[in-house]
């Protein structure tokens, strides 16, 4: 399967998000699917290919900031800071296909 296999490794093994199967009708369609926190949020990884110099992303609130921030890089990965937001430790990474992920730790009202 490829590259699903590898959002497979980072999406579900790295992040520990749980996985969920596409509609029976989609199944074709070579998708991954993720459960990615209460009220129902998902996550859909269609095969193609993103553009790493959008800004558009995705947030994870994580319970730890520091943790997801040295699990990321022992990974391999590069998680980076960007613009302070107050009660809102975070930073941003890369996952492997390029899509921006923010990680962040909501501690009150910014």
């Amino acid at each position: 399967m490829g590259k699903a296999d590898e959002v497979r490794a980072f999406y579900g093994t790295l992040l520990g998000l749980t996985e969920i199967p596409p509609p029976h009708s989609l199944k074709d369609r070579q998708l991954v699917w993720y459960s990615a926190g209460p009220d129902s949020l998902e996550l859909h990884f269609f095969p193609g290919t993103p553009d790493p110099e959008h800004p558009r992303h995705l947030c994870l609130e994580v319970e730890n900031i520091e943790s997801a921030r040295r699990q990321l890089a022992e990974a391999g990965h590069r998680p980076y800071d960007t613009v302070a937001i107050r009660n809102r430790p975070r930073f941003l990474c890369r996952d492997p296909f390029g899509n921006l992920i923010e990680f962040t730790t909501i501690l009150g009202e910014y």
